[in-house]
């Protein structure tokens, strides 16, 4: 019997998961996943957060319990009744009805916070961009979006630190692929677009053989792809790392490798068939193409389609 492919999608503030989720989901066909915001299962909301002085990252403010249960059911294919969180207003709107698709994704804070949560994925990605970067996402986010002002947007992640490192960024060990999007240190220009970005591959999931990456650059350390090896909470990991400016060659030869291991990837490494992968709006509102978040849809996407191979 089949049942739906859950990927987890975790990481603080602002730190690109719904820019991420969003790609793959495009990726998928949006009629075959199931978009879930752990951001809904808030147990306060924006003013009785206030009221009490607890944020929404602590645990206690999050009715992980249910989240849990709603997990476990979707991994069977059940319908959940879903709480539903506004950001925009700050208050909790009326529930919705769930029915899981072919495919799951859940992106949030505390996504993996508990060991039966974390047993309900089969692909755990976390996001780990540069605190002052994502400080900047999350100043511009709050202020375009949320109706904050800066001043309020810097004091709220000046209060929820504690938070972030006691809850948020210990969750980096239950994943399977650290996603680290950063700017290139000559590059003063930090639009989505010229970020670099760097993925920690951990051996709990089969990745693609990267390894003819290694004949292809030749070892070149000042190749714009790179491959290594290295310790991530010390533990042994590969590392594969993507700079903002790699050629549009160099990222097809990196596609092909993928796409000769999942051949149904093909379909998607075409960009005419998919003219989304990759894009996002730039700090003008433009749309730029960006190369490294691309392959970080296709290299996530690609162990979606290989848990359908094992598990359907």
């Amino acid at each position: 019997m089949s049942r739906p492919i859950i990927l987890g999608i975790v990481g603080d503030s602002a730190a690109g998961k719904t820019t991420l989720t969003r790609g793959i989901a495009q990726v998928l066909g949006p009629e075959n996943v199931t978009l879930i915001c752990t951001d809904d299962y808030h147990r306060y909301d924006r003013q009785q957060r206030a009221e009490i002085g607890i944020t929404a990252l602590h645990p206690d403010c999050n009715y992980l319990d249910v989240m849990q249960q709603h997990l476990s059911l979707l991994r069977t294919g059940q319908p959940i009744l879903k709480p539903v969180y506004s950001h925009k207003t700050g208050t909790f709107e009326p529930p919705q009805y769930i029915k899981p698709n072919k495919f799951v994704i859940i992106e949030g804070l505390l996504g993996y916070s508990t060991r039966a949560a974390r047993n309900a994925y089969d692909v755990k990605v976390y996001l780990a961009p540069p605190e002052p970067l994502r400080a900047k996402w999350k100043v511009k986010r709050d202020t375009q979006k949320r109706g904050y002002s800066t001043e309020q947007v810097l004091a709220e992640l000046e209060k929820r630190e504690p938070d972030s490192e006691q809850f948020i960024r210990p969750q980096r060990q239950w994943s399977d692929i650290v996603v680290s999007f950063y700017p290139s240190t000559e590059e003063s220009d930090e639009t989505n677009g010229h970020l670099n970005v760097r993925l920690v591959l951990r051996p709990t999931i089969p990745h693609p053989d990267f390894t003819p990456i290694i004949n292809l650059t030749n070892g070149n350390s000042d190749s714009a792809i790179r491959l290594g090896l290295d310790r991530d909470m010390n533990k042994p990991v590969d590392v594969l790392e993507v700079d903002g400016h790699a050629s549009l060659e160099q990222v097809n030869k990196l596609e092909h490798i993928m796409c000769s291991d999942m051949p149904y990837l093909r379909n998607i490494c075409d960009r005419e068939s998919n003219p989304e992968l990759g894009k996002i709006a730039g700090t003008t509102g433009e749309t730029i193409q960006s190369y490294p978040l691309a392959l970080t849809q296709l290299i996530v996407t690609y162990h979606m389609l290989k848990a359908t191979q094992i598990y359907q």
